[in-house]
């Protein structure tokens, strides 16, 4: 089997629990060099509309990912890939995760912001289908970094979409 497959098959991907904290605080550190604090995961999480996730690996945290449910789409705040397990498919099956969420007549996309510096990211999210659609000036408290807002848009599935002749015109 080709490790691209084995590694995709031993991910697991479940709601993040406190216990997972320091698994995550540990990724966090070793992924960005302005990382978030345990507080800032903490209040991010407490909000109703924030979801955390985590991507195991043989029972071992290897991945995470903080998004906020919106009315029409969901935004994706934080996310990181251990060092040791990038490459490997996690984060592509974390995304495809969130993809599953979206649906045409709810939250029909995916929103998130990544540092002009990231370039990894950046290159990550166009091969997954995302789509950088504007660039926020100064965006970061930590530095006058501009980031890239980057949008992937729920495509129709064939069951979603109508026939033309089936569609009634209101009126």
């Amino acid at each position: 089997m080709p490790a691209a497959e084995s590694s995709k098959s031993c991910v697991h991907i479940r709601w993040m629990i406190r216990r997972d904290m320091p698994s995550v605080l540990a990724i966090e550190e070793a992924s960005f060099e302005f990382a978030w604090s345990e507080e800032e995961f903490i209040r991010c999480l407490r909000q109703r509309n924030c979801i955390g996730m985590v991507a195991e690996c043989d029972e071992q945290v290897v991945g995470f990912m903080i998004y906020e449910l919106h009315k029409n789409r969901l935004h994706l705040l934080n996310f990181a890939v251990s060092v040791d397990f990038r490459r490997r498919n996690i984060g592509t099956c974390m995304i495809e995760k969130l993809t599953s969420k979206l649906s045409a007549d709810r939250r029909n996309r995916i929103l998130l912001e990544v540092r002009e510096t990231n370039l990894d990211a950046q290159l990550f999210f166009k091969a997954l289908g995302f789509r950088a659609i504007s660039v926020l000036r100064d965006f970061y408290e930590d530095t006058t970094e501009d980031a890239y807002l980057m949008q992937l848009r729920h495509l129709l599935s064939p069951d979603e979409m109508e026939p033309a002749a089936d569609r009634r015109l209101a009126g």
